[in-house]
């Protein structure tokens, strides 16, 4: 697990550099998510780094909360879909690393624009109901942020789901109760969203999204489900901003840029473990 570790390590120390360059981004989510990425781009999914579109007979992903790109596009360079410099260029002029992951760049590991937020869902559902016409024994995976549910188009699309038993499908949801206006509960209360996904007839797991043994135990659990009739939902809780101290469990930070004296500071709180690009 300490390969998987340093790797996200690397893949924080990416996003805040990304953002910072940039002067825009979203840091808060894509630090909290850096463990799973890590965990399931490096050692669950079954995919290819030779990129195609269709995805056929390999396992693929869909980030369904695209302003979270800077730690999906540190994960693809680092996977090896594109090489890792061109992350300097994120949300420049003429860059094919957009503020939100648009198809239209054609950037290896981009299937799906995901700007607007609630669709992923439906199409992660349309991609793993593909592959069964198919025939295909492979998984699709998807990630969604806990305030995104609150658009109804993501609750029309789990009946379906349900309804039509896509169980070649895992979706999570990261539970760090913040949005961009603030807490969660304060914003739309969600409730229990385990429960909510239970009683629409979805088999659910939880586990801790920033402890690695956990997330790679409980993906791999989840993929044990596949097949048996009901679509997966896995409740990962974590921390926005993970692993940067004066970052952590502030809202504040979904959409800001680190200044040149928070870079440094959360840098020294974050070595590096494989090397900058």
């Amino acid at each position: 697990m300490n390969d998987l570790k340093n790797i996200a390590t690397q893949i924080r120390r990416d996003i805040l550099r990304m953002v910072h360059g940039a002067n825009s981004g979203h840091p808060g989510g894509s630090l909290g998510c850096a463990d799973f990425f890590a965990a399931l781009f490096f050692k669950v999914m079954n995919h290819k780094s030779i990129f195609s579109m269709n995805g056929k007979d390999e396992d693929i992903f869909l980030l369904s909360n695209g302003h979270i790109s800077p730690v999906y596009y540190s994960t693809l360079a680092r996977s090896g879909y594109f090489d890792k410099t061109e992350l300097s260029t994120f949300r420049k002029i003429n860059s094919r690393l957009q503020g939100h992951p648009a198809t239209h760049e054609h950037l290896p590991g981009i299937r799906v624009a995901s700007g607007s937020l609630g669709q992923g869902m439906s199409v992660a559902i349309g991609a793993a109901l593909t592959k069964k016409l198919n025939k295909e024994q492979t998984i699709v995976y998807s990630l969604h942020g806990d305030g995104e549910l609150d658009e109804g188009q993501v609750w029309e699309a789990v009946m379906f789901a349900a309804h039509h038993k896509v169980d070649n499908l895992i979706s999570t949801i990261d539970w760090n109760g913040q949005q961009i206006d603030g807490p969660t509960d304060k914003v739309m209360g969600l409730g229990n969203i385990r429960a909510k996904f239970e009683v629409f007839g979805w088999t659910t797991l939880e586990m801790n999204g920033n402890n690695m043994d956990e997330v790679v135990s409980t993906l791999e659990k989840a993929k044990s489900f596949v097949g048996k009739g009901k679509p997966i939902a896995i409740m990962m809780h974590t921390i926005m901003s993970k692993g940067v101290d004066f970052m952590e469990n502030d809202h504040n930070w979904h959409g800001v840029a680190p200044n040149d004296e928070q870079l440094s500071k959360a840098l020294a709180q974050l070595p590096e473990t494989i090397g900058d690009y």
